[in-house]
């Protein structure tokens, strides 16, 4: 470590602990390093010194839902699976995401043992975002809350968690199962995947409270896409969206829920209540689909044929959406225009708290000291002007990082 290149970062506001502050950023072999034990113990300065010009620096982006985007949709890919698994992961970071969540919704089983074992974790870099780990939304789901899911795959628990195992096929790339709590034998499934530190998300789901409390005690602690694929929020019963007040759940365990603010899926006030009501567990995702990232106009995605007008997604010929085409760096601008929450809660939504609800913010969505360097450079109006990972320009806005 010593012998590697030391960067110096200045003229900047670096996100620490809730506060954008005026201090340098260091960062050696990829990581981030405290500059007093530097300077004190080994007396050595920095071979890199970078004028970031007044500019805020945030940790990346970790988007832990996404289903596609790019013309490129994770449940529909046939063949060259690496290659278009790499197109998003380059492309997302044009748009700040350092790490994410490949998505697969309900889809046959032949789809998830294909994919599954391919899309593989791994480090990021100048070829793309960190992946995670892929983020399994199916098909232990309620078929009344389907949503866009195809009902004829929808799977109960008939095995327990075999019929699990014997859908997925293998469980070593998969980061986050969401399934319906209320589904016969899911107590078991919650239990042995947590004990394998796989994270449970409830959703798409009829569950009252009562079965989302049970699902918390026995592991869970991710909602999937409040709000939406839900019972509705009711006064008697307020269902799974009563975990963010209930106090019938461990005392030291924080239920984090994600929410689509692309400015279509989820009312402002429902992003208002959500973020007034539990603002530790907000996680900003975009739930984007393969259309994410395209250009206005008609496209043909697989068997869809789409139409992108003023930046939303229908189905050609209707006023059908067909789902959020919306970037994170946009959800996050939207977020904090909606809420007027502070530019350090809208980033760390999209940075520190998904790295919590995952397990990894000792090296993940903070800048923090021994945590891996991925950050961006952004302007005042939280526009993405560069990308790191690992201490590398991976891309920048203008001709040179």
């Amino acid at each position: 470590m010593t012998s590697s290149k030391i960067q110096q970062f200045t003229n900047c506001k670096i996100l620490r602990n809730g506060h954008l502050i005026d201090e340098h950023l260091w960062v050696r072999g990829g990581t981030i390093i405290d500059p007093e034990k530097v300077f004190f113990d080994e007396k050595i300065k920095a071979n890199l010194v970078i004028d970031c010009k007044g500019c805020i620096i945030s940790p990346g982006f970790i988007d832990i839902q996404i289903n596609g985007g790019f013309g490129i949709d994770f449940s529909n890919i046939l063949d060259n699976i690496e290659e278009r698994v790499d197109c998003v992961s380059k492309s997302l970071l044009k748009y700040g995401v350092t790490s994410f969540c490949p998505t697969i919704v309900t889809s046959p089983v032949q789809v998830y043992q294909n994919v599954l074992k391919r899309i593989k974790k791994r480090r990021g870099g100048a070829k793309g975002a960190t992946i995670l780990g892929v983020h399994v939304e199916g098909p232990f789901i309620n078929i009344d809350k389907k949503g866009a899911h195809p009902p004829e795959y929808i799977k109960n628990f008939d095995s327990g968690f075999q019929t699990l195992l014997e859908t997925y096929g293998s469980l070593e790339n998969v980061n986050i199962v969401t399934l319906a709590p209320e589904l016969h034998g899911s107590d078991e499934v919650i239990k042995q995947l947590n004990a394998l530190q796989i994270r449970v998300s409830v959703g798409h789901s009829m569950a009252n409270l009562k079965d989302g409390e049970k699902a918390v005690f026995n592991g869970a602690n991710l909602i999937t896409h409040l709000f939406n694929a839900m019972l509705p929020f009711h006064h008697r019963d307020p269902g799974l969206v009563g975990l963010l007040t209930s106090n019938n759940i461990p005392k030291d365990k924080t239920i984090y829920f994600g929410i689509i603010s692309d400015g279509i899926h989820t009312h402002p006030s429902a992003l208002r209540i959500a973020y007034r009501t539990h603002p530790d567990g907000l996680i900003l995702i975009t739930d984007g689909i393969s259309a994410m990232g395209l250009e206005e106009g008609k496209h043909n995605i697989g068997q869809l044929s789409i139409e992108i007008r003023n930046g939303t997604a229908f189905i050609v010929g209707t006023n059908t959406l067909c789902g959020s085409i919306a970037t994170m760096d946009q959800c996050v601008r939207l977020f904090r225009e909606t809420t007027g929450c502070s530019k350090e809660f809208a980033l760390e939504a999209a940075t520190l708290h998904p790295a919590a609800a995952l397990g990894i913010s000792a090296v993940k969505g903070t800048l923090n000291f021994g945590g891996d360097a991925d950050f961006l450079f952004l302007d005042e109006d939280l526009n993405v002007l560069s990308t790191w990972i690992a201490g590398e320009c991976v891309y920048t806005t203008s001709n040179k990082c």
